[in-house]
């Protein structure tokens, strides 16, 4: 049997070299930090490429690879991966769909408290060496409507979770059933009521060339005025100028942002908003989600390339 070698170009949890091994006919090469020059050596004579946000997998890339038949993602996103250039060359990119989802939806719900009660303000007082208590006057979840702009594995997580701080959960996703809806307790509505009456609203789609800048101005001026927007889901969804005009006049109460556009952001106006609370695109960042996806991947790639077997590729 040839031996077929797998680079694992980011730092990964052990978990994901460790079963990777145990397939066989599987080399390992751990290079974990690689620079772009770096990667596209290293690449030449693989047949697999396992990358967490780090690597950039552009057509360059793609092309020195020229043995390469699977490009693995430990996480969801595949922002950094060409997966054009990829599919051009037959090359399957997997990817770990739900891996990270409680982890996300966990943030977010951290998140939604934080805005309700000014948790990052009250510490920044206190560490200031301030006793400000009359200057809180936070509100409550209990009772108020939450918006879910996308009910996938993490939107789904978060109205159960939503639903038991006693929220009315609202959700827009042309893809979710009356059966699904119905399981999780939530009603189905379309955008613009969505927009229209929620109190909070969140973020959970996807970015395509259909999302990008869906909260836009005229998305903001739906809204209640005084709502809350929670986004961990991508940078680009939201056009962060408008936002800051919303923070700015009102419309918006507050937002909680864990994605940018790009990232790290080139213009800091929005993270840096006194309405915001901003944190570095943290959401699957645990170490019990970095585990679940550094072993998904290695199952996912070891699997097709000793029996063919093809699971989460985007490009399927």
């Amino acid at each position: 049997m040839a031996v077929m070698k797998v680079l694992i170009s980011d730092k990964i949890e052990e978990v994901c070299p460790r079963r990777l091994r145990e397939f066989p006919g599987l080399e390992v090469i751990e290079k974990g930090g690689l620079k772009p020059g770096e990667l596209l050596a290293e690449v030449k004579g693989c047949t697999g490429l396992i990358v967490r946000s780090a690597s950039k997998v552009t057509r360059e890339v793609i092309e020195a690879g020229a043995t390469l038949k699977v490009i693995g993602r430990a996480g969801a996103g595949v922002d950094n991966i060409d997966v054009k250039a990829a599919t051009s060359k037959g090359i399957v990119v997997m990817n770990t769909p739900g891996g990270n989802s409680n982890a996300v939806a966990e943030l977010t719900i951290g998140l939604l408290i934080a805005l309700a009660r000014e948790i990052p303000r009250g510490d920044a007082t206190m560490k200031a060496g301030k006793w400000e208590k009359k200057s809180f006057l936070g509100v409550e979840l209990a009772g108020k409507t939450l918006g879910l702009i996308g009910i996938g594995f993490v939107g789904s997580k978060v109205a159960l979770k939503a639903r038991g701080l006693d929220m009315k959960v609202l959700v827009h996703d042309p893809f979710v059933s009356q059966d699904e809806s119905r399981r999780l307790g939530v009603d189905i509505v379309d955008l613009d009521a969505l927009l229209k009456a929620s109190d909070y609203i969140s973020l959970h789609l996807p970015r395509t060339p259909e999302t990008t800048g869906l909260i836009n101005a005229a998305a903001l001026a739906k809204m209640k005025r005084g709502v809350f927007l929670v986004n961990c889901a991508r940078g680009g969804i939201i056009a962060e100028g408008d936002l800051v005009a919303a923070l700015d006049s009102g419309q918006v109460a507050g937002a909680a942002v864990d994605v940018y556009e790009p990232e790290p952001p080139t213009d800091w106006s929005l993270a840096r908003h006194p309405k915001v609370v901003a944190v570095p695109h943290v959401g699957a960042s645990t170490l019990e989600a970095q585990n679940v996806v550094a072993q998904m991947i290695a199952e996912q790639v070891g699997a097709y390339l000793t029996t063919g077997k093809v699971k989460f590729a985007v490009n399927a």
